[in-house]
């Protein structure tokens, strides 16, 4: 894209001759075939300490509304729209992160398409995002990072800008009305530790367990792990119809491996979804389900700190982002198995509903062989492959074993094989004669 006045000879190109992305020195003019903006001072990232993005879900969400407004616009429809920024480090960042996550959310780039993009031509790289402390930065969140995030969560349903409320999620993002934020939908609600009483101390609001309850009961949020001292009682949680775990490890540490392990046998056990505390909500919170992002839905670390921060901004902090970092491999591994062993209950659970349907459905208009000798029935039953006259027979769908016991009775049992034939004895009377039969 050429524009010698303003210097846009290296923008970012995400449309051809209709979207780009700059970097200005000064505030550029639109003119009669292109239409600048920008976001830098509509989207401003709240720091807690250090931290300066990545830009919270809600921002995102009506950064795509504006732009997708002014894609949209017949008045812009033969104009290329230029999304520009400065050269300010921490605005730039946040800018790239919008532009670059909106091309994978609408215009279905992988999030390395986008960000070769953002870094096409003579742009420079991005300044990574750091945790919410002081002090040296430890561990870089890159633009990449949270392009592979944001890509992850679509990935899984986690992301639906058709069905997101912006408004419900900054109201409830506030400390007044609760400070709580949905990190996965339906499943995991990280908020902040209630408190003994509600009141407001030192100009700041504190909720009690039961200010929480009616938010609660209407998603369907039974289960609370407190992470954190205890500062309220348990049981005004347990005394209200939800479960109540406690897991305590200290502030702005890691967790030992047994609570891990107690943490993900909890949720993944938890009929409803799953509402997860610690002091603030953000640190200890974010690092268990941060593991469970990992096992059950193959995050990176890098991806699972992304999404957190961008749902939540401020989570896991200092030497926890090392820690996810570190469990990655082992959860991932973890996952396999619980996954391998989900599909096989699955598909054992779906052959004896097969088997019980067949059994059911059985009629004495097919066809029925007569045999005298137990011999041949447990020939029939023990010969997977048979390829008789009478194997055509025998439903091959069916995952399970037979065990002949007598000549009138047998036991199904589940297989660990698949595809066994099975045979159904059954005790006929024909002809005033009883007859060991065997329906095949």
């Amino acid at each position: 894209m050429a524009d010698s006045n303003h210097g846009l000879s290296g923008a970012s190109e995400f449309i051809r001759d209709r979207l780009y992305f700059a970097t200005t020195r000064s505030k550029p003019k639109s003119t009669a075939n292109t239409h600048y903006f920008c976001t830098d001072e509509d989207f401003v990232y709240e720091n807690f300490y250090a931290d300066f993005g990545p830009l919270n879900l809600a921002v995102l969400y009506r950064y795509c509304c504006k732009l997708n407004k002014k894609l949209k616009s017949f008045t812009l429809s033969r104009k290329r729209v230029v999304h520009y920024t400065s050269f300010d480090q921490h605005k730039r960042a946040n800018a790239a992160f919008l532009i670059g996550a909106y091309a994978v959310i609408y215009l279905r780039k992988s999030s390395e398409e986008a960000y070769r993009a953002l870094i096409s031509g003579s742009n420079a790289s991005f300044l990574p995002f750091r945790d919410a402390s002081f002090g040296n930065c430890t561990y870089n969140l890159t633009v990449l990072d949270c392009l592979q995030g944001i890509q992850k969560a679509l990935q899984h349903g986690l992301l639906d800008f058709d069905t997101f409320d912006a408004d419900e999620y900054e109201y409830y993002e506030r400390v007044e009305n609760g400070d709580f934020n949905w990190i996965v939908p339906g499943k995991f609600l990280a908020f902040s530790g209630p408190h003994p009483k509600s009141k407001t101390e030192n100009g700041y609001p504190l909720h009690a367990p039961d200010a929480y309850f009616p938010y609660f009961r209407k998603h369907n949020v039974n289960t609370v792990v407190r992470l954190n001292r205890k500062i309220y009682d348990a049981k005004r949680f347990t005394d209200a119809g939800f479960c109540h775990f406690d897991l305590f490890f200290a502030d702005g540490s890691t967790p030992v491996d047994q609570i891990v392990r107690r943490f993900l046998h909890i949720c993944e056990n938890a009929h409803g979804a799953v509402a997860v505390h610690c002091k603030a909500g953000l640190g200890r919170t974010g690092t268990l389900i941060g593991c469970y992002l990992m096992k059950h839905y193959r995050f990176t670390a890098a991806e699972a700190i992304a999404w957190i921060r961008v749902c939540r901004p401020g989570s896991v902090i200092g030497p926890q982002q090392h820690f996810l970092e570190e469990k990655q491999a082992s959860l991932w591994i973890q996952g396999d198995m619980f996954r391998s062993k989900a599909k096989q209950h699955r598909l054992q659970d779906r052959s004896m509903s097969c088997l019980m349907s067949a059994i059911d459905n059985l009629s004495i208009s097919g066809p029925v062989y007569k045999y005298n000798s137990t011999e041949y029935l447990e020939e029939v039953c023990q010969t997977p492959h048979r390829t008789g006259s009478h194997s055509k027979h025998i439903p091959h769908y069916l995952n399970t074993n037979i065990i002949l016991t007598h000549a009138l009775s047998v036991t199904i049992c589940p297989s660990q094989g698949l595809h066994c034939w099975v045979a159904v004895l059954f005790e006929r009377e024909q002809n005033n004669n009883k007859n060991k039969t065997v329906a095949l």
